[in-house]
Formats: C-alpha cells, structure tokens, sequence
C-alpha cells in the first residue's frame, strides 16, 4: 500500500474507532477526536518513538493528549499499535475499565491525568525539563493541544517557560478545529494568529493544513530538526471531520454521533489496520551522586523558623538520596529552598511566578521517576489547586512546602497569609498534611516526605520558634506529641506550628490558676493522630482546638472527624481566625485573631466552667 494511502486508512480507522467507542460507551468527543485523527496518524506513522510493548522503557517518547476529552481517539491509537484490543475499546466509559473518560495512567503508558484543559503542555514541559536536565535521553515530548484550552492562563505559562527553557525536545500540535463547546474560539481559524502568539514565546511556529498528510509529514520532519526552540505545529482542522451529518457542525461536542453506522460507512467501513510505532535507541537515564550526610539537628531551646529547618533539611536530603529535586516559584530566599539551588544546582528548577506551571512541571518530573518538592508562599498555591488536584487524580506522588502560614508572618497582611491551605490539602485525595511547630520536627517529616506515595504538603512558619522536640525523638507521619499531661487533666489544647507556643504559655496559666491542660501538638493533621486525640477526649472535661487558619476545614474540623465515632466525647471548641486581618506585628495579629495564649486561657476557663 502506498505510503500516503496507508496513513490515510489508518487516519480513517483512528475516525471509526472513535466513533465506535462512544457509541458504545453512550458519551464522549468524537468529534474532537476525528478533527486530529490525520495528525496522530502521521505521527504514529513514522516521528513518535515509543515501544508500547514496554511502556516503561526510559528511552520512550511521551505523547500527552492535553485535549484530554479526545480520548477516543487515544483510546483508538492504542488499539491500532496493539495496547488494546477491540472489546476493551467498546469497553470505553464503563465502570471498571481502564478507558476512562478523560485518559489517566491507569491505562499505559499515559503518564498522567488529562480532561482539566490547560493542564497538558504545562505536564509537558516537565516531562521535557526531565529529558534535558535530569534523564540527559534524547527522548521528545509530544502534546496534542484543542484550540479551545487556549484561552487558558496555564498554557500560555507553559509556552512562556518552555521558549525561556529553550526545549527543543517538546513538539505542541495545536488542533484549531475552530469550534469549541458552545460556540467558536477566540481565535476561530486564524492560524496566522496562533503563528503570532507562539513566535512571540519564543516558540518554532509551523502552520500546516490538518488534513493534509504530507503538509503534516512535512511539518512533523521540521519539528524534529529545530534544535534551539520548542516546536509547535498549528494545524487547521475541521471538527468531525469526514462526516457531513457532523464536520465543522456547531452543537455536536461531547455527543455521540445520531448515526454511527451510516459515519462508519461513510469513513469506509470498519478498518484492519495496525502500525508498528518506532522503538527508541536503548538509553539509560543519568543518576546523580550522592555525598552523604545526615539529617540537620537542633538543640532544645535554639530558636530556628520552620522555613530554614525546611530548606536545611531538603538540602541535606540532596545529598542523600540523588533523586530528589526542588522546583521554587521565585520566592527561594523566603521558602529557603535557595540552600538547595545553591548546593545542588543541577536539580535545582527556577519556575518563577507561575505556580500552575510549577506543579505541573513537578507531575512531569514525578512521571519520570524523580522526587520533587516543590515550595512557594503556602498562599500562592491555592492559585495550583486544580492542578494539585489533578495531580491526585494521576496518581503522582509530590512533595509541596507552602511557608508564610498564617496571620503570625504580620506585616504583609492578608494577601500573602495562608489561611486557606490545610482545609484545601486536606480535601485532596489520598493527601498528607503537616504543620511542625519546630525545626526538629520539621526535618524529620520533610525526610519522611521523600517516601510517600500521594501527595503530601507541609506547612512552615516565618517566624521563629523554639525548638522543644529532641532530635531523637519518633516523630512520624501520623503521629502527635503531648507537650503537657497528668492522670488528672481538666481539658486538652490541641494545637499545630505557631500556636503550640502560644498554647504552652496559656497551659501555664491555667496551672497557676489550679486548671490542669492536656497540650497536644498536632504536627500531622491528615493522617492525625486519631489515638491520642480519643484517649484525651475520655480523659478530660472538654477538647479546645486553636489554630492559625480560616475557621473551616483545618485543624479543629480534623480533630472534629478524628473525634466523630465517639459517642461520649465531651465539648469540642475551635480557635481560628474569623475575621480578615490586616498588617502589623506577629504578636498584634494573633492577639487580634483570638487565637493567642490570652484567648486560649479565656475559652479554657469557659469550657471548664460550664
């Protein structure tokens, strides 16, 4: 079979097959997916090199579909190199089978999770920053973006670092099939404007007609020879393409076609073709040294911030264990992860304010085998949020550090005050949750970090705390200390980072007032020390909870649910911050928060009294 004649029968296939799955699975894109079924023919046939037999080969190519809804054809492109077989494909959107709705890694070798539009190019870039600076493989990155998630902030952050990154090895093919869900795209099919805006990212702008197969050949072939630039080929489509019931039709996103049969036999009929995809040269990934050292310890009574036991600890880690990596927002002298960039440069990546890119980078590194942690202000993070969702939804497994927790940094105000991020770490799936309130504990949990599965966050402090943990003591994911108890506790304080201190001081007060305090310093929230919390609960007269968060969803709801099953529990009441602070001193705001060691003896005595 002619060369041009094979592709446009596997292009045809790839249309049918998409057709087929939705119809089978009663939902789904298949018009999204026959607008780029020319381009993932032509890739397929001849530029992608990826043994699918061995998905874990390090040498791959990686194909991310960022138009994550076009999964029938990704599902298609599979069956056609032999991943899958023709019953699991009809098994498209079932319950329990691996072709979900949107790709996810269940299904190999997709390495991470699409359908949040926006999210692909940016993983891509990751996966590329591996490729260049970390793997040291030949390996491209290919990213089949819609034309409609351009609109989105985060593809233009990934444009913007991958042109400043100069990765020559990530190709983004843009489908400008010109209609999206309701309506045209901003840009409708104005290629030339595309051309513009990626040329001005620094990009290798190819615009090619979508449809034809030797434009897209030709454009793929000069894709691959740009060594200076990311490519990126803009194609002009039509949506639905080869079914006139449906081609460049406006209201027929996201529906199975009225008449699959009568669409497959205008597409010619069911296809047999199968393609056998380029395998990469052998390749083995770089691994870094490691020098040794051991974990930074801190005598009882120094007085250290959290965020400099962080970007200590992380930096020892690095010398440790070669897999680890850093990604900072531009704030590294504030998170100190800068001690890392400095004692480890070449696993050091400067990402600059754009958190969307920066842990989607980071789900591109972790794809690849790499442990990032990845920090910035714990209050810009809540701008990821759906990419940290999302990234559960991968199955990733990152490390985030949000310092600046809370009211206690003072005179920044409430812009820059994490006050929102337990609740919002906490309601992510399988998540960790940590918020030492010294600089052993600190060191101990990011180390523990380094090991888990999920996501994990840990929450650091600005200001200065005193250490009161001994560096030999067990502290653990999951795990609590009791600062202060006696077989005839009153109530119990429980507490997290800077309000520990604060809850120490009221505890001694009370005291002095014949009040015994249980205090509980609560340095994991999720998982929480569900234990020691029910045992203090039976224990004493009333649980008062104190923390330097938005009232809802943090520590004080965490104790709440460790507490829910127990049917004789006694009063449980909460201290958070109510009220929008303003700047002033550490002190003045905590005070004015009501959640100082003054406000904690005030509630202590109420509960006590009544």
């Amino acid at each position: 079979m002619p060369h041009n004649d094979f592709r446009h029968s596997l292009a045809q296939q790839l249309r049918v097959d998409s057709v087929r799955a939705s119809d089978a699975g009663g939902s789904g894109h298949p018009t999204s997916s026959m607008s780029a079924a020319d381009l993932m023919a032509v890739l397929l046939d001849g530029y992608l090199k990826l043994d699918y037999a061995h998905p874990d080969n390090p040498a791959n190519d990686h194909l991310v579909f960022s138009k994550g809804h076009a999964s029938p054809l990704y599902y298609a492109m599979l069956k056609a190199v032999g991943a899958v077989g023709d019953d699991e494909l009809l098994s498209f959107r079932s319950f329990g089978s691996r072709l979900e709705g949107h790709p996810t890694p269940r299904i190999p070798p997709t390495d991470v999770a699409t359908g949040s539009l926006g999210q692909g190019l940016p993983v891509g870039v990751g996966l590329a920053l591996a490729g260049k600076r970390l793997d040291g493989l030949p390996y491209r990155v290919w990213v089949l973006c819609g034309d409609s998630e351009m609109a989105e902030g985060s593809i233009w952050e990934a444009f913007q670092h991958a042109g400043w990154a100069g990765l020559d090895n990530l190709t983004a093919i843009i489908d400008v099939n010109r209609l999206g869900q309701t309506r045209e795209t901003m840009l409708g099919w104005d290629v030339d404007g595309y051309v513009a805006r990626c040329e001005a990212f620094g990009w290798k702008a190819i615009p090619v007609d979508g449809h034809d197969l030797d434009d897209i050949d030709a454009a793929l072939s000069q894709a691959v020879s740009v060594t200076d630039r990311p490519s990126v080929i803009i194609a002009r489509t039509c949506k639905g393409r080869g079914v006139a019931a449906v081609e460049n039709q406006p209201g027929k996103h996201g529906k199975p076609l009225e008449d699959p049969a009568g669409a497959v036999s205008e597409l010619g009929g069911n296809h047999s073709v199968s393609v056998q995809v380029k395998t990469p040269a052998p390749g083995t990934p770089r691994r870094f040294a490691t020098v040794g050292g051991s974990l930074p310890r801190w005598e009882i009574g120094e007085e250290i911030a959290t965020r400099q036991a962080y970007g200590e600890a992380l930096t020892e880690l690095g010398g440790l264990r070669g897999d680890v990596v850093v990604l900072d927002g531009e704030v590294s002298n504030s998170t100190m992860s800068a001690l890392f960039a400095k004692a480890h440069p070449e696993r050091y990546f400067e990402m600059f304010i754009a958190e969307q890119q920066m842990v989607a980078a980071a789900v591109g590194l972790q794809a690849r085998g790499w442990v990032p942690f990845v920090s910035t202000f714990g209050a810009f993070l809540t701008r990821a949020h759906d990419f940290i969702r999302m990234a559960a939804v991968s199955r990733a497994d990152l490390r985030l550090c949000g310092s600046h927790a809370g009211v206690s940094i003072g005179e920044d105000g409430p812009s820059q005050m994490a006050l929102e991020d337990v609740s919002m770490f906490r309601s992510i799936h399988g998540s960790t949750v940590l918020h030492p309130s010294d600089a052993n504990q600190t060191a101990a949990l990011v180390a523990e970090m380094a090991t888990l599965p999920g996501i994990s966050y840990v929450r650091t402090l600005r200001g200065r705390t005193p250490v009161r943990t001994s560096p030999e003591e067990n502290i653990r994911v999951g795990g609590s200390r009791v600062l202060f108890n006696s077989d005839d506790d009153d109530l119990t304080i429980v507490a997290c980072g800077i309000t520990v201190g604060e809850a120490e001081k009221a505890a001694e007060v009370l005291d002095a007032e014949g009040v015994r305090a249980r205090v509980i310093d609560c340095y994991s929230i999720k998982p929480i020390d569900r234990p020691t919390l029910v045992d203090a609960a039976a224990q004493t007269r009333a649980v008062l909870t104190v923390e330097d968060h938005w009232l809802e969803g943090g520590l004080g709801d965490a104790v709440l649910d460790a507490l829910a099953e127990c049917a004789d529990r006694p009063p449980v009441r909460k201290l958070a911050v109510t009220e929008m602070p303003v700047s002033g001193k550490p002190g003045e705001l905590l005070h004015a928060a009501h959640i100082d060691a003054e406000a904690i003896v005030e509630a202590a005595r109420q509960l006590v009294k009544a």
